[in-house]
């Protein structure tokens, strides 16, 4: 019988300390139509209490709000000339979107539906879209007001073992994008978050006074507020190197970089926001080898250093690995802030996991005379691994 996930109930044995995987699963699902043959045995769980009304729940994770995103996105293929001509097929769903195929007669189209928190990816796509209409899928159609968005299918793989060649075209356009972006007042969608690197002193010292702060050790805290009052100084280095603040994808990893060996585009621009581009060049370090990582790095600072003459990209990537950790803490914050009780298991731990990054990241050296003869004053450096 066919039938559509709408949100996770419950999970048994899993292996929280391994990214939440594995167990015993339990979904609260939609069924199509009732069974012809028998009937269902009744569930072992609380239904009533299970599928009551939730604050922060998910439009798309209640039957209702499911059959209006169907009937938005059948409407909107209508309209566009692009009927479906087949089944909608759920490929993922949980707190930060849901992802469905639908066929039609021309080829695939994508609705994606984001929570009210997200960034408008309609907006996002159109702005870059200004600049480099290949490095981002179509969008056919778009309702902001309900978290809704249909786009173009983009042929090809997503990029988890990414190439050089895919490494280089993912980050050079990126760069090149965000540097005609900056020099274009007013092309930078209203509404996005401000994490420019002030804004975000003021975000973690949030964090640090929230939630987050009861699941690290008193040494640990003691150490993320240090660096929190350091924050200040590791800015000014930072807006020394001269990069401008500009659209940031705000999920830069090779998961969402997509290409069939001619062309690569970006997705999944539900994290944008208004900041130092740096946060973008950084992200993909951890889904990288050692050699893929220094290409990317490579390619960021020589794309950089062509789009904006004077500027010291390598620096930035550098001093801001700390906080780039910091910002995605926030970041994993405001989702739980932002979610049903029920799925915050999806990112339990993760701001203070992610804290902690930050701080292994951090290493306080005095500033030889050979590489700064200018000043005494201590820099922050990121160390060997993360």
């Amino acid at each position: 019988m066919p039938v559509m996930v709408l949100r996770l109930l419950d999970v048994e044995g899993a292996d929280c300390a391994d990214g939440a995987r594995d167990g015993h699963v339990t979904y609260h699902v939609q069924a199509s139509r009732p069974p012809s043959d028998r009937q269902l045995a009744p569930a072992p769980i609380d239904h009533h209490t299970r599928i009551k009304p939730a604050a922060r729940r998910a439009e798309w994770a209640t039957p209702a709000g499911l059959r209006e995103a169907m009937s938005w996105a059948d409407t909107a293929l209508r309209t566009a000339g692009r009927p479906a001509s087949g089944p909608v097929q759920q490929v993922k769903t949980w707190n930060l979107a849901g992802v469905f195929r639908i066929p039609t007669t021309h080829g695939p189209v994508w609705l994606k539906t984001t929570p009210p928190f997200a960034a408008c990816e309609a907006d996002v796509i159109g702005a870059f879209a200004q600049v480099d209409p290949r490095l981002v899928p179509a969008v056919l159609a778009a309702d902001p007001a309900g978290g809704r968005v249909l786009l173009e299918h983009v042929p090809g793989t997503d990029c988890w073992d990414a190439s050089a060649a895919t490494i280089r075209d993912a980050v050079s356009r990126l760069v090149t994008a965000q540097a005609a972006l900056a020099q274009r007042p007013g092309t930078v969608p209203d509404g996005l978050r401000d994490r420019t690197p002030l804004a975000l002193i003021d975000q973690v010292n949030w964090l640090l006074d929230g939630d987050a702060a009861d699941e690290l050790t008193a040494d640990e805290l003691t150490a993320a507020h240090d660096l929190a009052q350091r924050l200040p100084e590791l800015v000014a280095e930072l807006d020394a190197c001269g990069l401008p603040h500009t659209l940031v994808h705000g999920d830069f990893h090779p998961g969402n970089w997509r290409s069939d060996g001619q062309r690569t585009v970006l997705v999944d621009f539900s994290d944008s926001h208004f900041g130092h581009p740096v946060l973008d060049g950084l992200r993909p370090r951890e889904f990288l080898s050692e050699h893929q990582w220094a290409h990317a790095t490579d390619v960021w600072a020589a794309t950089w250093s062509a789009c904006q003459p004077g500027c010291d990209p390598a620096r930035a990537l550098a001093i801001a690995a700390p906080l780039g950790h910091l910002a995605n803490a926030v970041i994993y914050q405001e989702f739980l802030d932002n979610i049903e009780p029920s799925e915050r298991r999806y990112h339990a731990g993760d701001p203070a996991r992610t804290i902690r990054a930050a701080l292994h990241s951090t290493t306080i050296i005095e500033t030889s005379r050979e590489s700064a003869p200018s000043t005494n004053r201590p820099h922050l450096l990121p160390a060997s691994a993360d």
